[in-house]
């Protein structure tokens, strides 16, 4: 059962390490081509004042939104619902890849990490 642990903890451990780095990566780029992104994607609080002047708590919002519509397209549930809801006039099929990777890295990386996180400390907890 040790061994077991240890694989576990192995690559739990590896892919929480790659899904920072992988964040952190699209992160940088995000800060870098978000207005780009935005002209693209057209988000409807955009119409009421521009991106920066958001604070970064609705800016992350924002992002998320188009994470959701980009991953989830068809979804009617919750959070991806209200996203494809407001993000009707995007077709995720359609936009460059250079508008989606940030995007999804960002918060792919972000979920899928916290993921791995729970499993590193649940096997820390078991190992013990």
């Amino acid at each position: 059962m040790n061994t077991i642990h240890t694989y576990i903890f192995t690559f739990a451990f590896s892919l929480l390490v790659a899904c920072f780095f992988a964040s952190v990566i699209s992160a940088i780029a995000l800060f870098f081509t978000h207005r780009r992104i935005n002209a693209v994607m057209k988000h409807p609080y955009l119409e009421k004042q521009a991106f920066h002047q958001y604070p970064f708590s609705l800016q992350a919002a924002i992002l998320l939104d188009y994470f959701w519509r980009i991953s989830f397209p068809r979804s009617s549930f919750f959070l991806t619902g209200h996203a494809n809801k407001l993000l009707k006039n995007i077709d995720p099929r359609e936009l460059p890849i250079s508008i989606k990777w940030p995007i999804v890295g960002f918060w792919g990386g972000c979920f899928v990490g916290i993921l791995a996180m729970i499993v590193v400390w649940i096997s820390m907890f078991l190992a013990r």
